[in-house]
């Protein structure tokens, strides 16, 4: 079958859900990569992978939902629980603009106590203070706060928008797949609420981006459906800017599962390139891998390395702790063979490095 599938990569052609299932149980993996890799090349050229220069600002973690696979909340009422102060978020900014930083990407828990007027001050103050692109709040985030203030979500993400809020990032969806985000976090939204959201977003004129984590409850027919669901809604809408695979980091959390490994990691990142043809760019989560399995996996279908991060609250609050600065990651870049390229949140080419 592998040779039907190259075939119908190398013409332009969808693949199918068998075909990927395929592909995610084939042994061989350099085939594979090899594969994704030309799809990389034919969109990208073979010089040059992106990078953007951000902030994690976690604005709060307290959260009620108590998913099982997050160690970074705090429920309503915890002593341990935080919201930052605006003065906080703004020198957050301040120091991320020092360094050349162009975005920042806020999110936080489901707070009961932030309805929107909250976020459109915040948003509103940093947009009067600052240059900067507000990449913030996931799906469950704004489906919750339309719930609190008693919007649609139509009229919620455009309150947001005149704000200052510029596009969402795709945390949250997990698996796309009701049964295992039953088993995760039942508290927290369906699929369809997330697609929903990004359904909204992309019609009013929205970017934002898709995840996947993977390597929970889910099985290989599971990660399928994930990435079937993601193509379809960017055939609908075509909003989605980037896909960023990643997986489930259990390690003090209620998850019994262990981390997959390094090799799981390059087939999904891999298999993701083949089966989303209508997305363009694809990011490292050396978050969550490390440096030397992102920089190999630019090789598998990624042609983008992701942020240089200041700060990282949510993974390694879970035990993971990767971190990288601007030298590390121009390195890593240049030493796979690549011209590292300076990027805004749009994926627009600000200067190579």
């Amino acid at each position: 079958m592998l040779r039907n599938i190259e075939e119908k990569v190398l013409a332009g052609r969808r693949l199918d859900r068998d075909e990927g299932l395929f592909l995610l149980g084939h042994p061989n993996l350099p085939e594979i990569g090899a594969l994704a890799d030309t799809v990389r090349r034919k969109k990208h050229g073979d010089k040059q992978i992106t990078y953007v220069i951000g902030r994690n600002i976690n604005y709060t973690n307290v959260c009620w939902v108590r998913c099982k696979f997050c160690a970074f909340y705090r429920p309503p009422g915890s002593a341990e629980g935080y919201v930052l102060s605006h003065d906080q978020i703004f020198r957050k900014i301040e120091e991320l603009l020092e360094i050349g930083g162009t975005e920042i990407l806020m999110q936080g828990g489901l707070n009961p106590k932030l309805r929107i007027e909250y976020f459109e001050d915040l948003f509103g103050r940093i947009k009067e203070r600052f240059p900067i692109h507000v990449h913030a709040l996931s799906p469950s985030e704004i489906s919750y706060i339309a719930h609190l203030s008693r919007l649609d979500l139509e009229e919620c993400l455009e309150r947001l928008r005149h704000a200052g809020l510029d596009s969402i990032p795709g945390g949250g969806a997990e698996i796309l797949v009701d049964s295992v985000r039953q088993e995760l976090a039942p508290l927290k939204g369906t699929s369809k609420d997330w697609l929903d959201v990004m359904r909204t977003a992309h019609q009013i004129g929205m970017r934002t981006t898709a995840t996947m984590m993977y390597g929970s409850v889910d099985t290989m027919e599971d990660r399928i459906d994930h990435l079937l669901r993601v193509r379809d809604q960017q055939v609908e809408t075509g909003g989605f800017l980037a896909f960023i695979p990643w997986n489930c980091q259990p390690e003090g959390t209620e998850m019994k599962t262990v981390k997959t490994s390094g090799y799981d990691y390059l087939r999904t990142v891999a298999v993701s390139r083949l089966m989303l043809d209508n997305i363009d760019n694809f990011q490292a989560s050396w978050v969550t891998q490390g440096g030397k399995i992102a920089q190999v996996a630019l090789r598998f279908g990624l042609n983008d390395f992701g942020s240089v991060m200041m700060e990282e609250n949510v993974v390694s609050a879970a035990g993971t702790s990767f971190h990288m600065g601007m030298k590390e990651m121009l390195r890593l870049i240049r030493d796979a063979g690549f011209e590292p390229v300076k990027r805004n949140t749009k994926y627009e080419l600000l200067s190579a490095a």
